[in-house]
This record gives C-alpha cells, structure tokens and sequence, in this order.
C-alpha cells in the first residue's frame, strides 16, 4: 500500500532547494497545491522571482527528484511566477505603479555600476519582468548612451512619460540636457531633481524599478534612504583593496538606514584578453567573496574585465541585448535571478492589500 499523502510530498518538497535562494520551496512559500491518484500526483507551485528563462529547467529538476522517490511513479509539475511588493524602510510604502525599487550602489567611481545596473535590469526583464531604470546619477547620466535613447520625454498632464529602449521604461536627467552640458547644482537642487524624476514620471507597472546610484554616500543616497521606499540594494565592487574598502561603507551605509543589501556583485573579476582569451587576476581576487563573508550577503556574481562590455554599451546596445547568448549575458542573467532570488525571501509588504477603514459617526 502506498504511503503517499500531501504531507508526504511536502516532506519531499523541503528537500529541493531553489538554486537561486539556496532555500527549499516548503520555506519560500511557493507550493500552492498537491493532488493524489495512486502513485502519480501533481504539485502546483508558484515562484516569486520571475524565471521565464528557466522555468522548464527547473519542472524537469523537480519531477526527476520527486519521481526518484519510490513511491512516485509520476509527477506532474505545474511551475508559474508572481513578483510582489516587499517591505521597504522605516514607514514608507511602495510607490504605485512599482512593486520593487533596487538600488545598485558602489562606494567609489570607477567599479562599473552604471554597466551592471543596466545590464541587470534587461537581465530581469529578459526572463519576463516588467522593468524601469532610473539613472540617478544627476552629475554624470549615463543610461541615454549606454541604452541608445535620446531626446526630450514627452509628458502627460503634469507627469513625464518614460522613454522606452529594449523593453525597458527610462528617466535621466539626461533626456533633458545636452549630453556635454555639466550639472552645476548645489544639493538641494540634486534631490530634489531626484524626487521629482522619480515621483512624476508616469511608470507604468513595474515589478522592479532599476535605480543606478552615483557613488558614494552622499546627498542622492541621503535622499534615497529617507524619501524613496526601496525593497533592496546590490552593491557593486572590484577585487582591489580600494575599492573594497568604500564598497563597505555603502554596505554600512544602507544598513544603518534599514535599507536590505541583497548582495554584492565584484566586477572586473579578471580580465580576458581580446587577442588569445587568457583570462587573470590583474585586480587581485577573493575580495568580493571575502566581503560577502564578513557581512554575510551572498555574493551574486562575478564579472570580468571585457572589451566587449565596454563596446556594447558605448554603442547603446548593452552585451544582454547585443549578445543574449553569451557567456557574459549567461553571468548577468544569473545574477539578476540570485538578486531576484534573494529579495523574494524578504517579508512581503503588506500594507498595499490592506483595506481601507473609515470610521462613521451615526
């Protein structure tokens, strides 16, 4: 006689980890349902990061794990995905129209921030998300090239409609200056440009909103912690010393603000050669890893030192776009899925389902 019961699947269930959590499914909350006919069942589970890209990967790791069980002779897996809201800083709540913000951060200039913010934004969007980049850097937009958008937005009433470039919605400063034109603005003015590219620019139901940060901790970040509810951030770093040490006052920095660090992405890794495809240390190694250790967040990624990186985004087609198959665009995608991943296991904001209460006098 078969032992098979829904608790007898759901034992099986804690045993598969999801490989971008590192976590089982029973505990990230994705088995819906469970049904029983003698040795064949049918588990129906939603996850909460989008997977369009490996969504049959993993029904096929999942029926060949349970099915592995003797008491399974079949098993029908139905897999789909929903991102939600996840809770923010202090007592803020997410921005309609955007379910998620994720801030990628660096401490120092230089680590290749703008180029993994825009690369994994289009990574998430290439397994299904609906997905904004904000280029908050307001001395130094980069996202109108890097994209290959130019030109004024247009509006809407009062509120600015987003550009659009590879299936993403954008906001720059950028579209509003010429590309040589300096910023010469006091703080005040930087944040409040900030708000104001955030708050009215007409976004149109994000999953997650892209916010590349200019380096540092100052006043944009200020704002960012006080003013903008933001689900996470990604900071980025090379391997040197340097930059290892400013890398960790952003971690600090966002922490002692409340705001969540899904992880650490070391760019620059190695470097390849164009010529002969050597690949080496020239930034020393072990740095991002060793980082992540010490604050324990996971380490999300590693990037090397390309030319083709660079290429692509001087010609506004960034390398997950202009090459979605290649080795890079492989690394980018695996670290959009971990950040993703990562920030689904944080506590769901609830307070946008709460119904509203209005108290009568009669």
């Amino acid at each position: 006689m078969t032992r098979l019961s829904e608790q007898y699947v759901k034992d099986l269930l804690a045993g598969i980890n999801d490989p971008n959590s590192d976590t089982d499914l029973i505990s990230l909350g994705w088995l819906r349902g469970i049904g029983l006919d003698g040795q064949r069942i049918s588990v129906d589970l939603r996850a909460g990061y989008p997977i369009d890209g490996i969504r049959e990967s993993l029904v096929a790791e999942i029926a060949s794990r349970l099915e592995s069980d003797p008491e399974i002779e079949k098993a029908t897996i139905s897999l789909d995905w929903k991102v939600v809201p996840h809770v923010v800083q202090g007592e803020l709540k997410p921005q309609d129209q955007i379910k998620n913000i994720i801030a990628v951060a660096s401490g120092k200039g230089g680590v290749g921030k703008s180029a993994t913010a825009v690369n994994l934004a289009l990574a998430l969007r290439a397994d299904g998300a609906r997905v904004g980049v904000l280029d908050a850097d307001i001395y130094g937009p980069s996202m109108p090239r890097m994209l290959g958008v130019s030109g004024n937005p247009q509006t809407e009433g009062n509120r600015i409609i987003p550009q659009r470039a590879h299936g993403l919605q954008v906001m720059s400063i950028g579209f509003m200056v010429e590309e040589d034109t300096p910023m010469i603005w006091r703080g005040p003015m930087v944040t409040s440009a900030l708000q104001q590219l955030l708050t009215e620019t007409n976004w149109q139901g994000l999953d997650y909103l892209v916010v590349d940060l200019p380096p540092g901790t100052g006043d944009i970040q200020l704002t960012l912690a006080q003013k903008v509810p933001v689900a996470g951030s990604v900071i980025v770093t090379t391997p040197q010393d340097i930059a290892l040490l400013d890398a960790r006052k952003a971690v600090q920095m966002f922490r002692k603000v409340n705001m969540s660090v899904l992880g650490i992405v070391e760019n620059m890794s190695t470097h390849i050669c164009s010529q002969c495809g050597h690949e080496e240390s020239i930034f020393g190694s072990g740095g991002g890893n060793r980082m992540a250790l010490e604050y324990e967040v996971p380490l999300l990624g590693q990037l090397p030192l390309a030319m083709k990186i660079r290429s692509d985004l001087d010609q506004g087609m960034p390398t997950v776009v202009s090459d979605p198959d290649s080795e890079l665009t492989l690394r980018y995608r695996e670290i959009a899925r971990k950040t993703a991943a990562r920030l689904a296991t944080t506590p769901r904001n609830l307070a946008l389902n709460m119904p509203q209460i209005n108290i009568l006098n009669t």
